[in-house]
């Protein structure tokens, strides 16, 4: 399970999340950021640095959030 980076990023990219990152994992797209989930470690040090809580575990993304799984994955195929 990785993380997925869902709405609230949106336009912001604010890039926290970037540099704590240790395995440079999260890359930047066109409108927000996204977490590679073959590189992720799962190691959590994202998610509380994010100012607008755009970080979720994979498995607890918000209801209305949930099309961010499936458009994270998609940006690393």
């Amino acid at each position: 399970m990785a993380f997925v980076i869902a709405e609230p990023c949106i336009d912001v990219k604010d890039a926290a999340c970037v540099e704590v990152c240790p395995v440079d994992c999260i890359h930047e797209g066109e409108d927000q950021y996204y977490i590679d989930p073959e590189e992720c470690i799962d190691c959590g040090a994202c998610e509380p640095e994010c100012p607008v809580e755009a970080i979720f575990p994979e498995d607890e993304v918000p209801e209305e959030w949930q099309s961010f799984v499936e458009k994270n994955a998609n940006f690393f195929k």
